[in-house]
């Protein structure tokens, strides 16, 4: 094979002669232990025909072809699995092959580079990153192209970021009870270091300030994971006051489902006796019972454009608009409902 071949030979090129899957070659390329002796020494072999070992001395300067880093810095679930699928499938339409790195863990990485494999990659995108601003800026000050989908904190607005219209969402979900004639609404807001959960609180508010009311501090909580525990126990406390709440509006779905189980446990009938909303539309908002009222994120376009602003940077273009905001729906189903003649309060 010539050496203009070399130059041109990418990871998708050995995997077809070795007979194994790009995510086994870029394995291999990584040195992960989970690859078998076997098939190693084929793969390495496929790679030394094609030239790709005397590239990998100078990957920093001249990043492997069509290598493209995701970063989900958390269990993957329902939501990041939404995310992290279309972005598979836009960078398959698009001839990229994907090195993913999940990490269960919080707060900031040592290295984010070395997650990143900047030396092999060609980019990558961020999903919620923990890395606080100045961090990025460094890598974006590296010259490595990469794209933050769903932010988790400010960034610099030199960033690339596409995010939903978090605040527009929760003044949807919280106009939408208003409407409906409730006034003792509570809100479970998220993690505090999140800007979504920031967002998400002011447009609660803005909701209620709009229709001449100051948000009750009584019926607030902040903090805590968004998980169905957190809205369990935040739940519990909102339920258990003097003159507790007829709605509560939730971070997401899975908090919106814990308040939802607070209430059975009361014995209170959703939505006779409590309205809930929650923020995502995740699959599970659709199969609880009563089915879910919430905030639908466009997850799956968010994915999409933030895979094609990669491409463009990579690509050396410039982008328009580095930062995105798409916006949000509000879905109605069954745990919203006008309140209770007992349950109201004026």
């Amino acid at each position: 094979m010539d050496s203009g071949s070399h130059q041109r030979a990418t990871i998708v090129d050995v995997a077809r002669e070795a007979g194994v899957s790009t995510a086994t070659v870029s394995r291999v390329l990584n040195s992960s232990a989970s690859v078998s002796p076997q098939t190693r020494a084929v793969v390495l072999e496929a790679i030394e025909r094609h030239g790709l070992t005397a590239r990998r001395r100078r990957l920093r300067d001249h990043p492997l072809p069509g290598l493209v880093a995701v970063r989900c810095p958390y269990l993957l679930d329902d939501y990041f699995g939404a995310i992290l699928s279309a972005i598979a499938r836009t960078l398959r339409e698009r001839g990229k092959v994907l090195m993913l790195s999940v990490e269960a863990l919080e707060g900031d990485e040592p290295s984010l580079a070395g997650l990143l494999r900047t030396e092999l990659t060609e980019g990558a995108l961020l999903i919620l990153p923990p890395e606080p601003g100045p961090v990025l800026a460094g890598l974006r000050a590296a010259g490595y192209p990469f794209v933050v989908v769903d932010q988790r904190t400010a960034l610099p607005p030199d960033i690339a970021a596409v995010s939903a219209a978090h605040l527009a969402g929760a003044r949807l979900a919280t106009e939408h009870l208003l409407r409906l004639g409730h006034t003792q609404i509570a809100a479970i807001a998220g993690p505090r270091n999140w800007i979504a959960a920031e967002d998400r609180l002011l447009g609660y508010r803005t909701a209620l300030a709009a229709s001449g009311r100051l948000a009750p501090e009584g019926l607030i909580r902040e903090g805590g994971e968004p998980t169905v525990a957190h809205g369990l126990a935040a739940a519990r406390a909102l339920l258990d006051l003097p003159e507790p709440p007829t709605a509560i509006v939730a971070f997401n779905d899975k908090v919106a489902i814990g308040a939802m189980e607070a209430a059975a446990e009361r014995g209170l009938r959703i939505p006779g006796d409590l309205s809930v909303v929650g923020f995502d539309d995740l699959e599970l908002s659709r199969v609880v019972i009563p089915r879910l009222t919430t905030v639908r994120q466009p997850l799956e376009e968010m994915a999409r454009m933030g895979a094609e602003l990669l491409l463009r940077l990579i690509g050396g273009r410039e982008i328009d608009t580095l930062h995105v905001e798409l916006a949000t729906e509000l879905v109605i189903r069954d745990s919203t409902a006008r309140p209770s003649p007992r349950g109201s309060t004026t």
